[in-house]
């Protein structure tokens, strides 16, 4: 369940304001996020919680996430900001793809994987890049 898990650890402060606002209203409010960057037009998009077990404490984690849909599946991609690692959540399911998802105030298990190019280009059509890791929730 959600409620055994904790905020994953060293989240810069708007992510876990965001994550706090969505858990403390059960998912009413932070579904959709609004952000703006210098010198561009505000955007609004939809956040999901990651519950993740972590692959060296074993605890369980949560990691607010932007995500789009293909179906029945909820698509995250493993993005750290350019940095050259793959982010802890990627990384705890690599070890553990049983995860939990919140969806607004949808709660739900789910098994993640890592998606393959053909599925992605199935999804969105060529062309397709493999930049970052692309994970599918189902």
């Amino acid at each position: 369940m959600m409620t055994e898990a904790r905020l994953a650890p060293n989240l810069p402060d708007w992510m876990a304001e965001h994550a706090n606002r969505y858990l403390s209203s059960g998912g009413a409010d932070g579904h959709m996020y609004k952000m703006t960057q210098p010198g561009r037009p505000e955007i609004t998009v939809p956040a999901l919680l990651l519950t993740t077990t972590g692959r060296k404490s074993g605890e369980r984690f949560i990691f607010p996430l932007f995500y789009g849909k293909a179906g029945d599946s909820y698509i995250v991609v493993a993005s750290k900001g350019g940095a050259p690692q793959h982010p802890g959540w990627y990384r705890n399911i690599l070890a553990n793809p049983e995860v939990d998802v919140q969806v607004g105030t949808t709660k739900m298990k789910a098994r993640a994987r890592t998606a393959t190019m053909d599925w992605l280009a199935g999804v969105a059509g060529p062309p397709i890049r493999p930049v970052w890791k692309t994970t599918v929730l189902q």
